[in-house]
């Protein structure tokens, strides 16, 4: 199982400079030269309450910094929120950043889930799904051919040409899974057939969210194997990745670990989720309970598993390869 590092540029309560030269540059590079397999971000436009304490800054302006700090490690956004996006201005920006990262970049997607970021881009979250479907298609038209038309329900183009375009077109990532109910967002505790579709119809790889239960990311990898012959697809074709968070301290005394967890979690999770929610979401508890829920990840077919530190923290990068990475999965 490969291990990436999300860098935590989560709009942290006292954010500055320094702390923001730290997250976009400095734990990138250590990253890299730590072994890690991906560098990725997580994009939230607005606050976002529903699962959060607050939002990121922007992503694909965060992922330059880190393209411009590393050499030869995968990068990517995991997940990009694209229905707000426009294409041909996304295409442009993707075709950039994989540019000048020299064909680095990893495209991963989700149709978002916070009501108040479609609300201020004038746009109805209804048409989310539908808006991310267009996006996807515009997107790889737009950067795999010249002279592209395009007349969507949303997005309406004639002859538009992408320059530079990619040599090679990279990877994508669809976002989905249960999610616990909650009334701040619309999202079911089962995996929605338009997403099963989407992840179908346009994903290398699966990213199994994490805002469910570990044994719902069980479930929903294995819906989703069963689903795709029904479209004719094999399920040996897909990749299985998982985006997570947690915070390592390094014991394996239980609610010692969780003493300390607490306050860094709940500060980029928000407390609208009980800490028993996120005990049960998040990469929490001891050294071994970490271990242990990786462990169950694994068997169940994730292949590569995306950490968020709760905190921006460069001992936290260093914590999760030392204490969990290489001595138990390398």
């Amino acid at each position: 199982m490969k291990f990436g590092l999300t860098v935590p540029s989560y709009t942290w309560p006292g954010l500055d400079r320094k702390m923001a030269r730290l997250v976009t540059k400095d734990m990138a590079k250590r990253a890299e030269a730590l072994g890690y397999d991906s560098i990725t971000v997580w994009d939230h436009l607005l606050s976002a309450p529903g699962l959060y304490g607050g939002s990121w800054m922007d992503p694909l302006m965060v992922l330059s910094c880190v393209a411009g700090a590393t050499e030869t490690i995968p990068l990517g956004t995991h997940i990009l929120v694209v229905p707000l996006r426009h294409p041909v201005l996304l295409a442009k920006e993707l075709a950039t950043l994989d540019h000048m990262s020299e064909g680095r970049f990893i495209f991963g997607v989700g149709p978002g889930w916070n009501e108040p970021e479609f609300t201020a881009m004038g746009i109805s979250m209804k048409e989310r799904g539908r808006r991310t479907d267009e996006v996807l298609d515009a997107v790889k038209l737009l950067l795999t051919e010249e002279n592209v038309s395009f007349q969507g329900q949303f997005w309406q183009f004639e002859d538009v040409t992408i320059e530079p375009r990619p040599e090679k077109y990279f990877p994508v990532w669809v976002a989905g899974g249960s999610r616990i109910p909650d009334p701040l967002s619309p999202d079911k505790p089962y995996m929605v057939k338009s997403v099963m579709n989407r992840i179908a119809k346009h994903a290398d790889v699966f990213t199994v969210r994490a805002s469910g239960k570990l044994e719902w990311v069980v479930r929903d990898i294995q819906t989703m194997r069963d689903y795709l012959p029904t479209t004719g697809r094999d399920p040996s074709t897909l990749g299985i990745a998982h985006v997570q968070a947690g915070y390592v301290v390094d014991t394996d005394d239980t609610e010692k670990a969780l003493s300390r967890q607490r306050g860094p979690m709940e500060t980029i999770m928000g407390t609208n989720r009980s800490w028993e929610h996120l005990q049960g979401c998040y990469l929490l508890g001891s050294v071994s309970d970490i271990v242990a829920k990786l462990r169950i990840l694994e068997e169940a077919g994730i292949e590569h598993v995306t950490i968020q530190p709760a905190a921006p923290d460069m001992e936290q990068v260093e914590l999760f390869m030392d204490r969990i990475i290489r001595p138990h999965f390398r």
